[in-house]
C-alpha cells in the first residue's frame, strides 16, 4: 500500500512535477530515448512503479521486447544504436550520482548537437530520478 498520495497531500508541487513531464514529452527529445531513459533510470532506482509504467509505455511505442530484455544490458547489445547509448550512458552516470566527465559530456553532445534536444534530454533524466525518488520511498506500486 502506498505510504502516502502525494496528490491528496500535496497537490501544488505534484501538479508541478506532472506538468514539467509534459513539458519534456512535448519537447523535441526522440520518443523512444525518452522512454529508454525513463525506464533505465528506474530500474536502477529500483521503482517499481515507474518500470511498469514506461516498460508498458515503451511496448506501446513497439520500442521491441527483445530491446526491453537487453536494456539491463545496454552496453553489452548491439540492439542501441549511437545516439541511444549516448543518452544510456549519461542517465546511468546520472542516476549513479557520478560525475558527468567531458569526455562522456561531447559523447551526449556528439549524439544530440540540437541544444533544445540536449536540454530535454537533461531535463528528462533528472525529473524520472526525482519521481524515482517519490515512488521509491512512498511505496508506489502498479496496479494488480
Amino acid at each position: 500500500m502506498t505510504r502516502l498520495d502525494l496528490g491528496t497531500a500535496a497537490p501544488e508541487p505534484y501538479k508541478a512535477i506532472l506538468q514539467a513531464q509534459g513539458a519534456i514529452e512535448t519537447g523535441p527529445l526522440d520518443p523512444t530515448v525518452r522512454e529508454l531513459v525513463r525506464l533505465r533510470a528506474s530500474q536502477l532506482n529500483g521503482c517499481v512503479f515507474c518500470v511498469d509504467i514506461h516498460s508498458r509505455e515503451a511496448r506501446r511505442q513497439d520500442i521491441g521486447q527483445q530491446r526491453l530484455d537487453q536494456l539491463p544490458v545496454w552496453e553489452e547489445s548491439a540492439l542501441f544504436d549511437e545516439k541511444e547509448r549516448a543518452a544510456l550512458a549519461y542517465t546511468e552516470a546520472v542516476t549513479r550520482q557520478l560525475r558527468v566527465d567531458d569526455a562522456l559530456w561531447e559523447r551526449v553532445c556528439a549524439h544530440f548537437p540540437d541544444e533544445s534536444e540536449r536540454g530535454h534530454l537533461v531535463a528528462q533524466v533528472a525529473l524520472i530520478n526525482a519521481l524515482n525518488r517519490l515512488g521509491v520511498p512512498l511505496r508506489m506500486r502498479p496496479a494488480a
